[in-house]
């Protein structure tokens, strides 16, 4: 699909504009920090949401509804007061490959994070001269695995020193970071420029990006994360990640 810079565009802003509505949420994930008001509520609830989202959307909402439920409906005073015995109480539990061990291991190191490192906002805003959010999601990372884990945990952290494009993780930070008024996305953390966030890439979003001329790397790696980057931040350098609901509206919703 060739357009001039101009129409392309005026097509996506349209585009995000359809789908970047209230009633997005009603078949999303994000569905499930809105559950919740607290900011460090919705932190959490949002990054296990993010974690397991990947499959089927129902199937998604239904497992982190079902670790909200096993954290008492309360995630922050849960992760900061839960006891071994409380960890060892959220079983049995399945979603795709993350399981028991992986969510019990997850609900620790949240803990450490809260109590020891100032939470998930604190590790993940990124220092001076940083250009995208992949940084601070590697110090994430160090910091999530510095206490002792299980090694298969670590597959559902993305790791972007090691090429990832860490959809999931993106998909978090535009959730909390990204200042919608549209009553979608939170932008609850205000300290950090929507600017510096990159599009969720996965199937639908990298296919659609392909077809409108916006990336050409075939695979859907850190490598493609960039060349995404650039391309949307072309078209809006203050909000490029808006057009992560033009990109997922055309390939989920109409097939494009």
């Amino acid at each position: 699909m060739a357009l001039s810079f101009s129409a392309l565009k005026t097509f996506l802003n349209e585009k995000a504009v359809q789908y970047n509505t209230p009633t997005f949420i009603e078949s999303d994930p994000i569905q499930i920090p809105k559950r919740f008001s607290k900011k460090e509520d919705v932190e959490i609830a949002g990054f296990f949401a993010a974690t397991i989202a990947w499959g089927n959307r129902a199937s998604i909402i239904k497992s982190a509804n079902r670790i909200m439920n096993l954290m008492d409906d309360a995630p922050y005073d849960f992760v900061l007061n839960a006891t071994t015995k409380d960890w060892e109480g959220v079983t049995p539990f399945a979603h795709r490959t993350f399981n028991t061990i992986d969510l019990q291991f997850f609900m620790r190191a949240l803990q450490h994070i809260y109590l020891k490192h100032g939470g998930l906002h604190t590790l993940l805003s990124p220092r001076s001269k940083e250009t995208h959010m992949d940084q601070a999601i590697c110090r994430l990372r160090q910091v999530f695995f510095s206490i002792e884990h299980p090694q298969r945990t670590t597959k559902h952290l993305a790791n972007p020193a090691k090429g990832s494009a860490a959809k999931r993780i993106h998909m978090f930070l535009r959730w909390m970071v990204r200042q919608d008024k549209n009553g979608v996305d939170f932008g609850i953390w205000d300290n950090i420029s929507p600017s510096l966030l990159s599009c969720p890439l996965d199937v639908h979003s990298g296919n659609v990006a392909r077809k409108l001329g916006l990336l050409s790397r075939k695979q859907n790696d850190q490598k493609a994360l960039r060349e995404l980057d650039n391309s949307l931040r072309s078209l809006d350098p203050k909000d490029p990640v808006k057009y992560d609901f033009a990109l997922f509206g055309l390939g989920v919703f109409e097939k494009f």
